[in-house]
């Protein structure tokens, strides 16, 4: 598919989606670039945050819809384990419950930080989203991270003092109907500003995910081996970091073959209690395993379990090769250097992931840039009512 003319791509109704894919190596090291340039103002912004706090934690609220609401699932677990836990609390909270039901969300004696992600900066939830918590909440600190300089959202943000602007790189504002590198810049970005590891060790970790995610694009067909198999279901699993992840796997393939291939996602351990009930003989079973040794052994023992049931079409382990393997069908990262933690890796994961999704949308004569024939689904979304909060 990478390696198909823009042409042939147009007619398959796959170029822009495709595209999109296939530069985010190259984003990221774009946004590495963004992130060193302005990291001095960032860290003086959070020093005001902290500042205001007065001694007290600061709630960091990520928040967004859909995949930008993911952003956050996926960078909660790490930033518990490598973010300074010392001044914040991390939470990822959906802009869509926060504006349905915002006291039940955000406290007003609580110091908070709400992280906003968004690709255009206009869904109506992301303005109302920033309107509430300014209600609700008295110690109230703004992050935007969004690709559209002209979204409502990024010129709300210049008009207010309390609110930090974060632009990822300008191709990162995808144009195809599902969000890609917006998705993966928005994470890293995140992971730059408040991962304590480091600037080194980001850097070298920006690199190693940039090889990583080349290696997809290059060992395409096998990626195009799996998808040729008969199955109509997929599900996707993962520890910390990586099951916040499966979430936002299963969106891919959902949005972009248009509800064709039924999706579940959940945790490892999870899985066993009831959700294994989906698997039958036309589903692939995609695992995202973790570096951590003991998460693991977790990753890996259900992976195992549904081989053993002889019942799933293939079961598939993606990830860095470790001390325990999984014995059957494995997609593995050839990097041989540092084992990279779940907050990162979730980033080469997903752009195998986005790759199935697009490759299975035209394997069902689906076209990935459009993939809703009725128009129903749209790139912003639209329709919604914002009722004033009183």
């Amino acid at each position: 598919m990478f390696s198909l003319s823009t042409e042939e791509l147009k007619k398959k109704g796959g170029e822009i989606t495709s595209r999109e894919i296939k530069q985010q190596p190259e984003l990221w090291k774009e946004n590495l670039a963004l992130y060193e340039d302005i990291k001095t103002d960032i860290k003086e912004f959070l020093s005001k945050v902290e500042a205001s706090a007065d001694g007290q934690k600061i709630r960091v609220v990520f928040t967004g819809a859909g995949t930008s609401q993911y952003v956050g699932d996926t960078l909660v677990p790490y930033l518990n384990l490598k973010g300074d836990t010392q001044k914040y609390i991390f939470q990822s909270i959906g802009t869509t419950d926060l504006v349905a039901r915002p006291t039940e969300y955000l406290f007003e004696k609580e110091p908070t930080l709400l992280v906003s992600f968004a690709r255009s900066g206009n869904s109506p939830e992301s303005i109302a989203a920033v309107d509430v918590a300014n209600q609700v909440v008295k110690n109230i600190h703004h992050l935007t991270v969004t690709c559209a300089p002209e979204g409502a959202l990024a010129k709300r943000s210049k008009e207010e003092d309390n609110n930090f602007l974060f632009l990822t790189p300008a191709r990162s504002n995808d144009d195809g109907f599902a969000m890609t590198g917006s998705f993966t810049c928005m994470t890293l970005t995140s992971l730059l500003i408040f991962d304590t590891s480091s600037q080194e060790q980001k850097a070298s970790d920006v690199q190693k995910l940039s090889n990583m995610a080349k290696e997809v694009i290059t060992r395409e067909n096998e990626v195009q081996e799996i998808v040729d198999q008969d199955f109509a279901r997929i599900v996707y699993l993962g520890s910390g970091s990586l099951s916040g992840l499966t979430r936002e796997a299963q969106l891919k393939i959902l949005e972009l073959t248009a509800g064709q291939i039924a999706t579940v996602f959940d945790s490892s351990m999870g899985f066993r209690h009831g959700p294994k009930s989906f698997v039958n003989d036309k589903t692939i079973v995609f695992g995202f395993v973790n570096n951590n040794e003991y998460t693991r052994d977790y990753d890996l023992d259900i992976l195992e379990e549904v081989k053993t049931d002889e019942i799933a079409k293939d079961i598939i382990a993606i990830g860095q090769m470790g001390e325990r393997n999984f014995t059957g069908t494995q997609f593995t990262f050839s990097e041989e250097q540092r084992l990279l933690p779940d907050g990162y890796l979730a980033l080469a994961d997903i752009v195998f992931a986005q790759t199935v999704a697009i490759m299975t949308s035209l394997k069902l004569k689906n076209t990935p840039d459009t993939p809703s024939a009725t128009g129903t689904v749209n790139r912003v979304v639209k329709g919604v009512t914002i009722y004033d909060y009183k």
